[in-house]
């Protein structure tokens, strides 16, 4: 298992080295019959430049033995009463991977995993969460707020979760004890996929700067070029910074800020987290 949470949380390097060197880094052909499919995952984590010392609010794992994988994104309005929501996050994440550790293999719940991971965190704070995984044929996922994930097949986005917001900019959230939004108000999703997929999760530093259109265009020229998912998790994170800076450009947040009424444009500077997750044979 590889379980990454934040860039700060050690894991395992020659675990990820590993996993690395001996998968194929290009995506397999669509997968006819009875054969398996399989993730071949990598991640980027950006913190907000003002957040880097206290590890950013953001927070993901990658399970490879289970084929899951997670994001959340603490809400950092709680620094305004002295609270790292960044510890939440971690902790929701953390919690999901012991979770998942109890799940049948094969056949892992992610909304029973989400509930079991909230249900026992104790740290102050609120967050997103976003956890898929793969059975067979099939995703399967929960998503609360405005994480979320995509699947590209042939250049194309296939599916996109829908995020979640009380209004805008107020997205549900996780809260430790009796605060927030419940777990069994997270949208599940059960997704088919074929070899040859690819799945891009992340947090709305993600989403808030990139249009669909683009996230694909990196993911096709990546494809293409025989990129391995954790390189291209980081050209989507660089392009999605590089968004957030520029004040000249038109970006998913903006739109969503004129259309609620604000005078918005430009990119949201934020964490960014991604995780690119290849859908390959499980004999490639």
């Amino acid at each position: 298992m590889l379980l990454i949470l934040a860039h700060n949380v050690s894991f395992d390097r020659s675990a990820c080295d590993e996993q690395l060197e001996n998968s194929t880094p290009t995506v397999a052909p669509t997968v006819d019959g009875g054969e398996t499919l399989k993730l071949f995952s990598g991640s980027c984590y950006l913190p907000h430049p003002d957040k880097e010392e206290t590890g950013g609010e953001d927070a993901h794992f990658i399970c490879t033995d289970e084929q899951a994988f997670g994001v959340a994104d603490g809400v950092g309005g709680w620094a305004e009463v002295g609270v790292n929501a960044g510890l939440f996050s971690r902790e929701l994440m953390s919690n999901s991977v012991r979770a998942i550790q109890d799940e049948p293999k094969g056949s892992i719940n992610p909304a029973r995993v989400l509930e079991k991971a909230h249900s026992s965190a104790r740290a102050k704070g609120s967050s997103t969460a976003c956890i898929i995984a793969l059975a067979e044929k099939e995703l399967h996922a929960i998503n609360l707020g405005d994480s979320g994930f995509i699947v590209v097949r042939d250049g194309s986005t296939i599916f996109k979760s829908p995020i979640q917001q009380h209004g805008f900019n107020f997205t549900y959230q996780l809260e430790s004890g009796d605060g927030g939004d419940l777990p069994s108000s997270g949208e599940v999703f059960t997704v088919p996929v074929a070899g040859g997929d690819v799945v891009i999760a992340g947090t709305d530093g993600l989403f808030d700067n990139l249009y669909n259109n683009e996230i694909t265009a990196v993911v096709v020229h990546a494809v293409r070029t025989g990129l391995e998912p954790q390189v291209t998790a980081q050209k989507i994170a660089a392009l999605a910074r590089q968004r957030a800076l520029d004040k000249n450009r038109q970006t998913p947040f903006s739109a969503a800020a004129q259309e609620a009424g604000f005078r918005y444009y430009g990119g949201k500077l934020d964490d960014i987290t991604v995780v690119v997750s290849y859908i390959t044979s499980a004999n490639s």
